[in-house]
Order: structure tokens, then sequence, then C-alpha cells
């Protein structure tokens, strides 16, 4: 099987021991992550070939990112190295009524300072059938942005489908242009997107025209009459019953309908971070494996329900465990 290609920062993640708060914190555990990563990894996983593009500083920090997702089974040969620093995170997980909290620091990062001329995407592509990035990477840097772009054309050259979770965050966007100049033209070269209401807002000026019954339909068409590349837009749905609790569903829209996929109640968090990665990740090996619109979103929304499950930023859900959650069966019974 030809392998699913992903381009984005990695950086590492710091979080107090259990529920601890960081202002209590003595200690922190140190793991790795980044939206675009996360999904190869979880790919990787369930046994899709996936390779993983970024930069990293020369040292024991950016080494060590790579063995971990090597570890997992990442093709990391496409890392170009150099730089200063890796990008950080400090998480501490919330309960009940308490939020998750995350803050950042990944300023002027080796990612952010790539050279786009050091990623040669007719190699890193030539054995791909799938490329997928956020609207992450266009945010952090010019350059990163550039590269992007160059990537997404190449893809689009070989006729390899692109997938976007377009994801607006509007804090990374510091370098001088806005999302509205830079993310049109990335998105104009995808086949599928990951977008809600408020992205589509955000990043296109796109509002419900109050005539469809669905606004997010209404939203979708909108978007393909914009962009007649993309043929399927998804989007999911969470219900936050409490930190420690969550409900999650997904639709899909093709241009003539919206199919909603079944609601999984995660009735015990304990990481949600990387949920909608791992939601990617499951809608992408729906459609190389699976082949199924509706299966796909079914496996898509099992397999990020599992991850609220696991600890850390990947999805380490077997393939088993995923079609059990698929099947309905939410009673975690202890299998021997």
């Amino acid at each position: 099987m030809k392998k699913v290609v992903t381009f984005g920062e990695i950086m590492g993640r710091l979080s107090p021991p259990g529920y601890g708060r960081i202002v209590q914190a003595q200690s922190l555990n140190l793991t790795f992550g980044g939206g675009e990563a996360n999904v190869s990894a979880a790919l990787a996983h369930l046994g899709i070939p996936a390779a993983h593009v970024t930069k990293f500083p020369d040292h024991e920090m950016g080494h060590a990112a790579t063995a971990y997702f090597r570890k997992v089974g990442v093709d990391m040969q496409y890392v170009r190295y150099g730089g200063n620093r890796l990008g950080l995170y400090f998480t501490e997980f919330g309960a009940a009524m308490r939020p998750s909290k995350v803050v950042y620091d990944r300023a002027d990062s080796s990612f952010a300072h790539l050279d786009p001329k050091e990623f040669n995407w007719k190699e890193i592509l030539k054995d791909a059938q799938w490329f997928h990035w956020t609207g992450i990477s266009p945010a952090i840097s010019e350059s990163a942005a550039q590269a992007c772009k160059e990537a997404i054309k190449v893809a689009n050259d070989l006729g390899i489908t692109v997938s976007a979770d377009v994801n607006y965050r509007k804090n990374l966007w510091q370098y001088g242009k806005s999302v509205q100049e830079v993310m049109p033209d990335l998105i104009a070269g995808c086949d599928i997107i990951v977008c809600g209401k408020g992205d589509a807002e955000d990043i296109l000026n796109i509002v419900p025209d109050g005539i469809t019954k669905s606004g997010w339909e209404s939203v979708c068409k909108q978007i393909m009459a914009h962009f007649p590349r993309i043929k399927k837009i998804i989007n999911t749905k969470r219900g936050q019953i409490s930190a420690s609790q969550n409900t999650l569903s997904a639709t899909s829209f093709n241009g003539k309908q919206v199919l909603k996929s079944e609601t999984v109640e995660i009735s015990q968090i304990v990481d949600r971070i990387g949920g909608g990665d791992a939601f990617m990740a499951g809608y992408i090996y729906g459609n190389l494996v699976l082949k199924d619109e509706a299966q796909s979103l079914s496996f898509a929304v099992a397999a990020s329900a599992l991850k609220h499950t696991i600890e850390g930023d990947i999805n380490l859900a077997s393939l088993d465990e995923i079609e059990t959650v698929m099947k309905g069966d939410l009673t975690g019974r202890l299998k021997r």
C-alpha cells in the first residue's frame, strides 16, 4: 500500500502527573505531539504506511522527538534538522467541572524558521496516495505556509488525495498576513476538508444563507461552489457534559447529502488532546480500507472516542478495540 504523508510542527508536551495542576507540579512528564504527526502515528499503528515531514533542532530534544514517532512506526526520513529550539506546550488535565488547560511556548521554533527549499516534495510524495495538513502549519510562519503550498501543488500534480483540518487558531497568526490572505489558496487544492461553521466564517467569510434548513449544509454548499476541487466536507460535534464526560458524533457532506454518524458517549475521559487527530486518522483509514462513507465516519468517531481514554497525543487503540466500539459495545469489558 502506498503511504500517507503528513506535514506540520511537532512539539514537546510537558504535563504534571495525574490530574495535578501546573502551579503545584514538582515534576513534569515529557512526551511529543503535533496535529498532523498524530495522524501519521495513529495510521501507522493501524498498519497504514505513514511518513511525517517537519523540522527539528539538531540536538537531543529534536532527536528524542524523532525517536518517539519512529517507535510507533512513522517514517521520519524526511525530517530536516537546524534552528535553535523545539516548540513546547504545557497541559494540565481537567476533571468534572474543571477544564483542561494548555499553555504554548512555541515562538521561534525550528519549524517556524524552516526554509521551503529544504523539502523536495516530488521525492517525498512519489510513493504517496494521501497528503494531510492542518491550518496550524500556515499560521506559524510565512515560510511554513509556503512549504505547505508547495506540497499541495505537487500532490495535486501527482493525483494524490489532499485533506486538511482547516483548524483556525487566531493567536497563531502573528507574522503579518491574515488567515483570509493565506488559507483560501491552500484550501483550493484540497479534496477533503474538516470544517465547521465557525472556521468557515473566520477563514472564508462564509455564513449560513438562512434558507437551507441546516446551517452547516448551507456553509458546505457555498464552500464547494467556491472550491470545486473539494469532494467532501466533514466535521465533528462534541457534547460537553463535563471535563470528564463528553459525547461525540460526526457529519459528512458530499455535495448532495449530509450523512450523520451515531453518537458515542465517552463516560470517563483520560486525555482528550489528539482526539481530532484520531478522528482524521480514522477517517483516512476508512477511506483507504473500508471504502464506505458511513463506515468511515463510524470508524473515525469510534477511534476518536477511544483516544480520549489513552494518555498522550497519539491514538494507540487497536483495530479490534475500534471495531468493538463501532458495534456499540461501550462496556469496556475485561478481555483475557
